[in-house]
């Protein structure tokens, strides 16, 4: 559709706003590719249920297994505005924008080469993800598990079990935790 001619209270509206701004609104739907968010201020949408739309990976810092873990319909919101979608005439919001991301905290506080207890989550072909807590969840990568046979190197590890891992690098840009085991000697 072009937006600019048939819609042009809407699109004046998205042109006026500006990367940083804080817009508050209601969650009109969930749908399975992201949020629909209800503006305060500005038009209605020609054809969705809001104005404002969130995709998934902007709603926590935290791994969440479904978006009704951190919004329901109805609930009042405040976003952080990202970006004029010129394409579907709508808002991209950030609701993680306004929390305080965990892993630059954990970086802060978290020197490489500290020991810590972690527990699995999951085991994968690559390796080990386990959980350090506060929504961190690091790799212990599957060629460095000492003591096991290199042709399984992360079988023996089960969900829920609690281990000992380092730190070996936190990366902030690419959200990356790197473990390994604590050398015994």
């Amino acid at each position: 559709m072009d937006g600019q001619s048939e819609s042009p209270e809407l699109w004046a509206f998205l042109e006026s706003l500006h990367r940083g701004d804080i817009l508050s609104g209601t969650v009109a739907a969930i749908e399975r590719f992201g949020v629909f968010v209800a503006l305060d201020d500005g038009p209605a949408h020609p054809l969705f249920p809001g104005v404002g739309f969130i995709a998934f990976p902007e709603l926590s810092w935290r791994h969440i297994d479904a978006p009704t873990d951190v919004v329901r319909v109805g609930q009042r919101i405040s976003c952080e505005f990202l970006q004029f979608d010129t394409y579907n005439l709508e808002a991209r919001l950030s609701l993680k924008a306004l929390e305080p991301d965990p892993l630059r905290a954990f970086a802060d506080r978290t020197p490489v080469g500290q020991e810590m207890r972690g527990t699995v989550e999951k085991t994968v072909s690559i390796g080990v993800f386990v959980d350090l807590g506060d929504g961190i969840v690091g790799l212990l990568p599957s060629g460095d598990a000492p003591g096991r046979p290199a042709a399984s190197p992360v079988e023996g590890f089960e969900a829920g079990e609690e281990i000992a891992v380092v730190v070996a690098e936190i990366d902030p840009p690419r959200r990356r935790v790197l473990l390994s085991r604590p050398r015994r000697p």
